[in-house]
């Protein structure tokens, strides 16, 4: 993969460039994930803050993860699309959500599962991947 690579949200008001490969990409399975994407999971990938650029507006959101952590999510306010995640206990760390299209996607194919202890029943792993009731350890 040649870096860096870009990424927009559906109407292009919010871009980023990631300059390097993410930490560690996982599919969550929880409740507030499938509510999230509209699908029978998330995938989310770990990056450090310093290897992504981030561009455009962006709204703010805000949970308390079942962690007890706050959750901030950042969303382009044109389109609605989730950009990322940020624990600020750890700012270093984006949990980043919109992927490229094309050839980069590939990038985004998760390593683990988490959170399959409410996974959907129809959903299917595959065989082999690491995966978790809860948080990976």
């Amino acid at each position: 993969m040649t870096y860096p690579i870009e990424a927009r949200c559906q109407c292009g008001q919010v871009h980023y460039r990631l300059l390097t490969a993410p930490l560690k990409v996982m599919a969550c399975h929880c409740q507030a994930c499938q509510t999230l994407s509209s699908a029978p999971f998330s995938v989310t990938a770990l990056v450090r803050a310093e290897d992504i650029e981030i561009e455009g507006e962006l709204a703010r959101c805000q949970r308390v993860a079942d962690s007890g952590n706050l959750n901030l999510g950042f969303f382009c306010p044109g389109c609605g699309v989730r950009i990322y995640h940020l624990n600020p206990q750890q700012p270093e760390i984006i949990k980043l959500k919109l992927k490229p299209v094309g050839p980069a996607a590939a990038l985004f194919a998760p390593q683990a599962h988490v959170w399959i202890s409410e996974k959907l029943p129809w959903v299917s792993l595959p065989d082999g991947m690491p995966c978790f009731e809860r948080q990976a350890q």
